[in-house]
């Protein structure tokens, strides 16, 4: 007989509030982006105390300003992954339906289309002040990870994105995704993702003065997050109204493999041009 693991039964909702006919839910996802962007801000405002770290021992921002810069992310990161997931994932289906790709409580967001939100947010932000854009971006890089690991730990509380079916002895069967054990895929991207990438992160800034020369860490991060996420994609169940995005041979490479590919090809460029001549 093979051995699986349970899934653990967790109540998506934190707790319930029923007035009348309104009912309002926390829920465990909501709590994650909470908790996410709370602890970047406080992050940020930890780097921006450590002046040391930057070039010409000056931080890009007042301990003060990130509190301005987290509304701004809140915004893209919302914004963004809406319409990421209506843009990358389901495009017919809203284009018939335009109303629901407002309805954002009813699910469905996309990493890539909020990371791109979060860029907009961060270019926006560092126009009006003023301020040099690739510092502030190296800043935000080093708290996203910290957002990733609880969004992917949501993702398995919720009990959706689940992995591919395996016989491996951590295999789980998850409810709605039939009777078939299958990867904890949610729990390979929060380690990597999330852990893995932001402990790699962090040694490059704290460790070897990574932040000195602006546009090094977000080049990490892109690198980092593209590489974890194409190697994550192969246990990761895709979706079903996609399949592969392009198909090779008996395989081929899902939409989440096509988004991150040019994440790796930026992150190198940004590499690169931060290690070019002087620029700050």
């Amino acid at each position: 007989m093979l051995f699986v693991l349970p899934f653990p039964e967790i109540d998506p909702a934190i707790f319930t509030i029923t007035l009348g006919s309104y009912e309002f839910s926390l829920r465990w996802y909501a709590l994650a982006y909470i908790a996410g962007l709370l602890i970047g801000w406080r992050l940020v405002v930890a780097l921006m105390r450590r002046p040391r770290l930057w070039p010409h021992s000056k931080a890009p921002m007042t301990p003060e300003q990130p509190e301005e810069l987290l509304l701004w992310m809140i915004i893209g990161v919302v914004l963004g992954g809406r319409l990421g997931y209506v843009l990358f994932y389901n495009p017919g289906y809203y284009l018939s339906r335009p109303l629901e790709a407002l309805q954002v409580w009813e699910g469905g967001m996309s990493f890539h289309g909020g990371f791109i939100g979060v860029i907009a947010g961060v270019l926006l932000f560092t126009a009006r002040r003023s301020l040099p854009h690739f510092q502030v971006g190296d800043a935000v890089a080093l708290a996203a990870p910290v957002g990733i690991f609880f969004g992917r730990i949501a993702n398995f509380i919720n009990g959706e994105l689940w992995g591919r079916v395996s016989d491996v002895p951590w295999a789980m069967v998850f409810p709605g995704a039939g009777p078939e054990p299958r990867h904890p895929s949610q729990l390979y991207e929060a380690g990597l993702e999330g852990l893995v990438l932001g402990a790699v992160m962090w040694w490059l800034a704290l460790s070897c003065g990574w932040l000195k020369k602006p546009g090094q860490v977000i080049g990490v991060f892109f690198i980092g997050y593209g590489l974890a996420r194409s190697v994550v994609e192969n246990f990761r169940q895709w979706d079903a109204h996609i399949g592969y995005a392009v198909e090779i041979g008996g395989g081929g490479l899902t939409m989440g493999q096509m988004l991150s590919l040019p994440m790796i090809l930026i992150g190198l460029v940004f590499i690169f041009t931060a290690r070019a001549p002087e620029r700050v």
